[in-house]
């Protein structure tokens, strides 16, 4: 499961139409103005509404827990007959599929295989799916089309991280559009069980010491008494990586100096890759006590990131790694198991040295390509331009001040006032993914801003202050003013770049004895000093050509 298809995001915003779009909008004079003097060659002449619509054709990669009420299905909902009826845009559906077992991706290789019909504009989050796409000839200079008809405020949006584009990029054209993410969407805290320990009359613990001595006692000496051999103290899991959005174990190597499976900026200046870094050998040590100890699941290795979260919701975990909003999805579960059950989140502890890390998140969650058989492309920014305006950069009084479609992601009670997502009657229905981009539109750094002003005590006045307030978990706001207190301690992934031409025919296999590698040393089956043997095996099975060819494009962006 991806870590977009499985938090809690749903945006609120109201169903209120307006005459006219975007008029009289100074944010949208760059679209408007470029649009039409760029295009009056072409004959797509960029329109606030289209009359008679134009079609812009996709395909769906449908979350199984996605919900549709009404009778409504992806392909035929509230959302596309918004975009018909207000923009003129009639969204077409050349096919969809659940997509479990990456059924999406399958069958949009299959499609490009055969020479089936693409689809006008698609968005996909699966980074290989998205440059075989781009390396398929299909898909044409998105970058052109942004620098021509992305209004102003999407254009500042995608400033506050130039990089976005680099995985994208093809001599020199931006192939693709990135599809923004709030910023610090995955970046890791702790949270606890904090009625086990106030029961044990314990303090959070700040270290890696204090923290191995809470889970010693959530284990041995359960407030609700449950046998050891049912208490998982740390739920975490490592199936497919260390480095990912929920229970898996990257910030323990984070007290020690490093983040596995990502370019980290090494002490000469280079990147490096995290997982051959000497500090990762002290956290698979710790890792390994850990596991005898039984403060880890028996089955780590087995459990993805949705796994990891089963013991927690079950009663039975007493601590899960992960994003600030987890309060709302999933531990908002764990009091239909256990009533008594109290989670809240701490900072990440400090390691011997008193360092703290964690994987830093890009701004980023998948990217948007347009196929070079679009008929309008124009119209693609027609629909995300108004998003950006009128979703993302919100005002109070505006269009989407409440929620995006009544009776679906939001509802009023009959005094007017909104009501919590739980109590929408019929049932809350996360209808941001009917749209043609995942989550609508989003501006990196304003769903944060709006959650510390909840925190410091702010009335709810915007539309995410009101989304975060409303469809949230009640614990989101300080949640995320424990992991601002950490700020510095993020590791963002350096290497933003295309995949090379090493990593295409080695990373497989050096992903393989990596995993094998590191998971020997966690049950044991290997000592510690393994550790050295595979990064030597590591680097002369490509390792160190990957490392020259994502250092020659390092330094080549740092020098533009």
């Amino acid at each position: 499961m991806k870590a977009y298809t499985k938090k809690l995001t749903a945006l609120a915003f109201s169903m209120v139409m307006v005459s006219a779009l975007f008029t009289g909008c100074s944010d949208d004079k760059g679209a408007t103005e470029a649009a039409k003097t760029a295009s009056t060659n072409t004959g797509n002449v960029y329109k606030e509404k289209y009359d008679p619509p134009v079609t812009i054709s996709t395909v769906w990669g449908v979350d199984p827990e996605l919900k549709f009420k009404n009778g409504e299905n992806i392909e035929n909902n509230v959302a596309t007959k918004w975009a018909k009826d207000t923009l003129g845009i009639d969204i077409k559906s050349l096919w969809s599929v659940t997509d479990t077992n990456n059924a999406f991706a399958t069958k949009l290789r299959l499609s490009m295989a055969s020479g089936q019909q693409m689809p006008d504009v698609v968005t996909v989050g699966d980074a290989q799916l998205a440059q075989d796409l781009i390396d398929s000839g299909m898909f044409q200079d998105a970058g052109a089309l942004f620098d021509k008809y992305a209004s102003d405020t999407w254009k500042k949006a995608m400033a506050q991280d130039p990089n976005v584009w680099n995985t994208y990029m093809r001599d020199g054209k931006r192939m693709g559009i990135p599809v923004l993410d709030y910023a610090y969407n995955h970046d890791y805290i702790l949270w606890i069980r904090q009625d086990w320990l106030d029961k044990l009359g314990l303090a959070a613990p700040k270290t890696i010491d204090e923290l191995e001595k809470v889970m010693e006692a959530f284990k041995n000496n359960n407030p609700d008494g449950l046998k050891p051999e049912d208490v998982i103290p740390l739920s975490i899991g490592f199936k497919t990586t260390m480095n990912t959005w929920m229970g898996d174990p990257s910030w323990i190597f984070g007290a020690y100096g490093t983040i596995p499976q990502q370019w980290n900026k090494g002490a000469d200046g280079k990147l490096e890759y995290g997982s051959i870094n000497p500090a990762m050998k002290q956290g698979l040590v710790k890792l390994n006590e850990w596991y005898n100890k039984g403060f880890i699941p028996k089955e780590a290795a087995l459990w993805d990131e949705n796994k990891t979260s089963e013991p927690a919701v079950a009663g039975k975990a007493g601590i899960l790694p992960g994003p600030y909003w987890m309060s709302g999805w999933p531990l908002s579960d764990t009091v239909k198991n256990v009533k008594s059950a109290v989670w809240k989140p701490i900072a990440l502890p400090t390691g011997p040295d008193g360092k703290a890390g964690r994987h830093g998140t890009q701004f980023t969650n998948g990217v948007t390509l347009i196929s070079t058989q679009m008929e309008h492309p124009e119209a693609f920014f027609t629909y995300q331009n108004y998003m950006f305006k009128n979703l993302a950069d919100s005002q109070p009084g505006g269009v989407f001040d409440n929620g995006l479609f009544k009776g679906y992601d939001y509802d009023m009670d009959a005094s007017g006032k909104a009501l919590r997502y739980e109590d929408i009657p019929g049932g809350y229905v996360n209808s941001i993914r009917y749209l043609l981009v995942r989550d609508g539109a989003r501006i990196p750094d304003a769903q944060m801003k709006a959650l510390l002003n909840l925190a410091d005590g702010k009335e709810a006045t915007t539309r995410l202050e009101k989304e975060v307030k409303l469809n949230y978990g009640l614990d989101t706001p300080a949640a995320a003013k424990v992991l601002m207190s950490q700020e510095g301690i993020a590791y963002p992934n350096l290497y933003t770049g295309p995949t090379t031409t090493t990593m295409k025919s080695k990373m497989d296999y050096l992903n393989k004895i990596e995993n094998q590698s590191l998971n020997e040393i966690i049950y044991g089956k290997q000592p510690a000093d393994s550790f050295d043997k595979f990064v030597e095996s590591w680097k002369s099975s490509g390792g160190d050509q990957i490392t020259k060819e994502v250092n020659d494009w390092y330094s080549q962006l740092n020098t533009k």
